[in-house]
């Protein structure tokens, strides 16, 4: 079943010859993610123009060292979404994680790291913070934010 060919394709890939350019130009030059690196290539192998190659899915998948799915989608993407989109890397939003800390509520952070020290301790520490902070926010967390800037008043090496 591994030699077997699929003869029609439902999402034939078609390049002009600036859009061929466009792909050379984009693996030649840079860095780029592995993946949209794999997609541009699939393109060139896949294109059924006049410049083109017009390997098969199989031939594409084994020469790149990918999935046949792999191919089928990057041709897809190409017939339904465009050239440019099969170059871009979509953002999802539901992957990227909220801030907890906004810059008010950072600064009133480090507004209340900065100041003196609760009743019994000698400084601050990270989870007096914690304890103090109105967000939801781990002790990492707060050290973290608190890396970030010059007035750290839980590190030692302050200079």
């Amino acid at each position: 079943m591994a030699g077997k060919e699929i003869a029609v394709k439902k999402y034939v890939v078609r390049l002009s010859a600036d859009e061929r350019e466009k792909l050379t130009r984009f693996i030649g030059s840079g860095k780029r993610s592995a993946q949209l690196l794999t997609k541009a290539r699939i393109l060139l192998k896949a294109d059924v123009s006049g410049a083109g190659e017009g390997w098969s899915d199989s031939k594409i998948a084994e020469a790149l060292d990918t999935s046949v799915a792999n191919v089928e989608r990057t041709r897809r993407q190409l017939v339904e979404e465009g050239f440019e989109a099969v170059l871009i890397r979509k953002y999802n939003p539901k992957c990227a994680r909220p801030r907890i800390f906004d810059g008010a509520a950072e600064a009133k952070l480090i507004a209340l790291a900065c100041g003196p020290a609760p009743e019994g301790y000698a400084r601050w520490t990270l989870s007096l913070l914690e304890e103090k902070v109105v967000e939801k926010a781990s002790d990492n967390t707060i050290g973290r934010t608190l890396k970030k800037t010059f007035s750290n008043r839980i590190s030692n090496s302050n200079g």
